[in-house]
């Protein structure tokens, strides 16, 4: 799937704060972290990555259902499955 790159903007933004949020969560087990904080900051990845793949999934939906490229479009059931992923 192809999303034009002003799209994509926003989801990399949010993944490399996902990453740097991530980083944080190793280094905060690693050091012995107070359980409350560490569970904190990974909700906070595990949310910052769920909204990233929403974004990508709701920025290509439309190559999703109407491809040019040759490859036919995503079935109903596949989208569906796609969503369920990220669910």
């Amino acid at each position: 799937m192809q999303v034009d790159e002003e799209s994509m903007k926003p989801v990399l933004n949010r993944l490399r704060r996902a990453q740097g949020q991530l980083a944080a969560v190793i280094a905060m087990v690693e050091s012995g972290g107070e359980c409350q904080d560490v569970v904190t900051q990974l909700a906070a990845v595990s949310k910052a990555l769920d909204r990233a793949g929403f974004k990508i999934v709701a920025s290509g939906m439309r190559q999703c259902l109407s491809d040019d490229s040759g490859t036919p479009p995503m079935t109903q059931e596949e989208l569906e499955k796609l969503f369920l992923t990220l669910a």
